[in-house]
């Protein structure tokens, strides 16, 4: 027998091969049973599944004391585990990672509705060893993941506009680890998410919105902590919530992309200084598609992304205004552009385009464009525009501007916001505009 590290062979716990757990009442006889799920927590200690009151449960809360044998599914190492039970989780990012990867399971085994995490049992591995017997070689990584990781950190630190550095994530991820579908969700404050750029689907999606604790992506967001399930689970898709939306509400919806049969998925918040600017979400049709690995390079990523956001958003000052050049008159059939006061929604003729913050901004802008003739912005004076009502802190302008320039490229109406310069654009109208406001 020879001891080991416990971060070393974190793919004995993927849910590969199940793990098994002897414990002992206190009149010394020993049970045995097998493991849904093994949870990995840092180098010190695990986290198992706690799903039934039975006899392994009365024995742990007796003695506080297990061993667990868990097996490699890549050589078949085989590795037994002291463990000294500490306590029980009920609610957090570790409850919730783990019940999001037993849904997976469950549906994997045909046992959904029936596997229901009722806690995370976290335990102190006091001690590890390799047990002796035959194993296969360790098969070479598919990919060094370092140093595709430092490639990418440098490529986001050269971008200097937003909107290239969400294309830029994405790119990144499809070229250096091969993850073809993913979407950049940003927050809008209290509790929503909208997409602002996505790769790998037919439709962008740019504009949907997802609910904080909605599917993988909104309980990932919720708490602030990666979500990762290797199986496909209906319980953290998306359909559902769609469904049950009345038609008014789903006139205002932009359908979320995503595969059809998504069978590994992956939710990285985007954190800076603990606040949360968004979800980096990625999938894939294959089981077991992201591993630990996978997990601790995205996490590593996103903190690169949260950076570069700051400092595109917040550093640099605009740059001085460029003249203005005069626009011939827009000729052609007018644009009917609709603003529904209550949710800030905007409508091109009877087709949805926006709400929300960016629906205020487009309102705005074109008022200024029909009224005043301005077709010149700057991001300065639209966070002191009362009107917007926008935080006076972390108001992610950029972002929502952002958003809104790919709304409209994708609509192809008529209207188009074009970068002038550090935090000035200009609105590119292409069609008479008749606004109407409805309360």
């Amino acid at each position: 027998m020879s001891r080991v590290r416990l971060d070393t062979i974190r793919e004995c716990f993927e849910g590969v091969i199940p793990a098994i757990i002897g414990t002992a009442d206190a009149d010394g006889m020993p049970n045995v049973s097998y493991l849904t799920q093994v949870q990995y927590i840092d180098p010190q200690h695990i986290a198992l599944s706690y799903q039934f009151f039975n006899k392994t449960r009365a024995n742990i809360l007796g003695s506080r004391q297990a061993r667990l044998m868990v097996i490699s599914p890549l050589t078949a190492a085989q590795y037994l585990l002291t463990l000294e039970f500490l306590r029980t989780e009920t609610s957090g990012s570790l409850f919730e990672s783990m019940k999001a990867k037993l849904s997976g399971i469950a549906s994997q085994v045909g046992m959904s509705g029936v596997f229901q995490l009722l806690g995370s049992d976290v335990y102190r591995v006091t001690d590890m060893v390799c047990l002796q017997g035959a194993q296969l070689p360790a098969p070479p990584p598919p990919l060094n993941r370092l140093a595709e990781l430092r490639n990418s950190a440098e490529r986001l630190r050269e971008c200097r506009e937003l909107d290239r550095l969400f294309d830029e994530t994405l790119n990144c991820l499809n070229e250096k680890f091969g993850i073809a579908h993913a979407m950049l969700l940003m927050h809008e404050a209290p509790a929503r998410l909208y997409t602002v750029a996505s790769r790998g689907y037919a439709e962008s999606g740019v504009g949907s919105e997802i609910a904080l604790g909605e599917g993988v992506i909104g309980v990932a967001a919720r708490e602030r902590t990666p979500i990762r399930i290797s199986h496909m689970t209906s319980e953290y898709g998306y359909s559902r919530a769609i469904r049950s939306q009345t038609a008014d509400a789903q006139a205002l919806e932009i359908p979320l992309p995503g595969l059809a049969e998504s069978r590994s998925q992956m939710a990285v918040p985007i954190l800076g200084c603990s606040r949360l600017m968004g979800i980096l979400y990625v999938e894939s049709p294959q089981d077991l598609r992201f591993t630990y690995d996978d997990e601790d390079a995205l996490v590593t990523l996103c903190a690169q992304l949260a950076m570069q956001m700051h400092i595109l958003q917040e550093a640099e000052p605009e740059t001085a205004q460029q003249p203005p050049v005069p626009a011939p008159a827009p000729e052609g059939a007018p644009l009917l552009v609709r603003h529904f006061t209550g949710n800030d929604s905007v409508f091109f003729g009877d087709d949805y385009l926006i709400k929300g913050v960016a629906g205020a901004v487009l309102w705005r802008l074109v008022q200024d464009y029909v009224q005043q003739g301005r077709s010149s912005f700057s991001n300065r004076e639209l966070r002191l525009d009362a009107r917007l009502r926008l935080p006076d802190v972390n108001d992610n302008l950029e972002a929502r501007l952002v958003l809104l320039a790919r709304r409209l490229a994708e609509r192809g109406a008529g209207i188009a916001i074009e970068k002038t310069g550090r935090g000035h654009f200009r609105l590119d109208v292409q069609r008479p505009l008749q606004l109407q406001e409805v309360a």
